[in-house]
C-alpha cells in the first residue's frame, strides 16, 4: 500500500509495533471426557488473521476460563503489538468443581478464626492433570495450528495446579505462571515437594513467574520458602522470577501478574537497538528460534517499517533484501508484494514493480483484504505508466 518515504528520525532503533485486524475469534468447545466423567467447556480464544493465515501460534491453557479470559486476551494483544512477545491461542478451561480439579491433595484449610474449612471432594489435580494431557491437548494440537511451545497459568488454586503440573509433569508445558497460588496448601506441600525435585535436578529447560499478593501469613511464608528453594538448587537452562506485588489484593493480582508473567517468558523477544542490516534481524530471530523449539521468523509489519527505514537512509540494497525476505517468509500475504513493488516502482523499476503489484491484487482479493483498492490503485497506475512508456518509445 502507499507509503511516505519521509522519516522524522532516521535512526534504525527497532522498537517496532504491529497492529492486527480486528476480527479476533472465541470458539467454545464441549469435550466429552472419559477421564473426567463429565462434559468440560472450553473457551479457545484465536489471535487477529487466524482465520485467513496459516502462521502456527503458541498455546497458553487458562484456569477459570470466564474469570481471565478477556483481561488475559487484552495484556497478550497489548504485549504483541508492542513487540514484546508473540501473539498466541488461549486456551480457557471452564470449572465445574474447582477444589476437586486444582487441588493434589484431600486436605482442609483453616477460616481467620482459626477453625478449618473442610473440602471433601479435594485432591483430583492428578486427575484433571491427565484430562489435560490425554484430552484437551491432544485436542487442541489436532484441531488449531499450533507451535510446539505451551504455557501453563493459574490464579489462587490455579497457581497451586501450575506448580503442581511443573513438580509433576514439567514435560508438558514449557513455562508455567503462577498467581498467588495457596502455597500453604496441606502443610506447604509444594514446598516439600520443590525441595526434592530441585535437590539433584542438574538441567531443566523451563521458565517459572510466580507471584504473590499482599497477603501475609502463612501464603507469604510459601511464597518466600519456594523461592529459597529454587534460589538455592537452580539448574541449568530454568528461567525463574518471581514478584511480591504488595499494592494488590489476591483477586487484583492476576492482570499485573499476567504482564509481568509473559513479560519473563519471553523476556528478550524484541529486537532492540541499532540494526544495519537484515543479517543482523536473521540472527536474533535464528536465536529465538533456537531457544523456543520452533521457527521464529521476523514479524511482517517490523520487517516493512525496516526496509522503508532503510530506504529512507538511501540504503537500497539492504531494503530490497529485507522486502524479499518478507516475501519469502509471508507469501501469502498481499502487503508484502505491494510493499515490494512500491520499492521497485519509487526506484524506477516499473517492469518489476508490476507483477509484484498484480500478486498483491490476485492474493487481495482471494482473502478480502481491506486494502484490496489500494492494491489495483497500485497496479493501475503502473501499468498506465509502462503502457504510456512503451507508446513512447514506438513513437521515435
Amino acid at each position: 500500500m502507499k507509503r511516505l518515504f519521509l522519516f522524522v528520525s532516521l535512526c534504525l532503533t527497532l522498537t517496532f509495533v504491529a497492529y492486527g485486524q480486528n476480527n479476533q475469534t472465541i470458539q467454545r468447545l464441549t469435550i466429552k471426557s472419559a477421564v473426567m466423567g463429565e462434559e468440560r467447556v472450553i473457551l479457545v480464544h484465536t489471535p487477529a488473521g487466524y482465520a485467513n493465515g496459516k502462521q502456527r501460534y503458541p498455546v497458553l491453557y487458562l484456569t477459570d476460563g470466564n474469570a481471565h479470559l478477556a483481561h488475559t486476551v487484552a495484556t497478550i494483544d497489548f504485549l504483541a503489538r508492542a513487540g514484546r512477545m508473540p501473539e498466541l491461542i488461549i486456551v480457557a478451561i471452564n470449572n465445574t468443581d474447582r477444589t476437586r480439579d486444582l487441588t493434589p491433595t484431600n486436605a482442609s484449610m483453616k477460616r481467620d478464626d482459626g477453625s478449618p474449612a473442610l473440602l471433601p471432594t479435594s485432591g483430583g489435580a492428578d486427575k484433571f492433570l491427565k484430562f489435560i494431557e490425554t484430552e484437551l491437548i491432544p485436542s487442541i494440537e489436532s484441531d488449531y495450528r499450533v507451535q510446539p511451545y505451551r504455557i501453563f497459568a493459574g490464579h489462587s488454586f490455579g497457581g497451586l495446579f501450575a506448580l503442581h503440573a511443573m513438580l509433576t509433569r514439567p514435560e508438558l508445558f514449557n513455562a508455567f505462571i503462577a498467581v498467588s497460588p495457596t502455597m500453604h496448601w496441606d502443610n506447604h506441600l509444594l514446598s516439600r515437594k520443590a525441595e526434592a525435585f530441585f535437590k539433584d535436578r542438574k538441567e531443566l529447560n523451563r521458565t517459572l513467574y510466580l507471584t504473590l499478593a499482599n497477603e501475609g501469613g502463612e501464603a507469604k511464608i510459601g511464597f518466600e520458602r519456594f523461592k529459597a528453594i529454587v534460589t538455592k538448587n537452580t539448574p541449568k537452562g530454568f528461567s525463574f522470577g518471581s514478584a511480591l506485588m504488595e499494592d494488590e489484593d489476591h483477586g487484583s493480582v492476576v492482570m499485573p501478574s499476567h504482564y509481568a508473567g509473559f513479560r519473563k517468558v519471553f523476556e528478550g523477544w524484541q529486537l532492540t537497538g541499532t540494526v544495519a542490516n537484515v543479517g543482523q534481524v536473521e540472527a536474533h530471530y535464528k536465536k529465538l528460534s533456537a531457544r523456543f523449539g520452533y521457527t521464529v521468523l521476523p514479524p511482517e509489519v517490523m520487517m516493512n517499517l525496516f526496509g522503508y527505514q532503510l530506504v529512507g537512509l538511501g540504503k537500497n540494497d539492504e531494503a530490497l533484501a529485507v522486502f524479499k525476505l518478507n516475501v519469502k517468509n509471508y507469501a501469502e500475504s498481499a502487503n508484502v508484494y505491494d510493499s515490494l513493488a512500491e520499492f521497485y516502482e519509487k526506484t524506477g523499476k516499473l517492469d518489476m514493480a508490476k507483477p509484484n503489484y498484480a500478486k498483491a491484487v490476485e492474493l487481495g482479493a482471494q482473502t478480502n483484504d481491506p486494502n484490496l483498492q489500494v492494491y489495483k490503485t497500485n497496479l493501475d497506475r503502473v501499468s498506465e505508466a509502462l503502457k504510456k512508456s512503451a507508446e513512447a518509445k514506438g513513437n521515435k
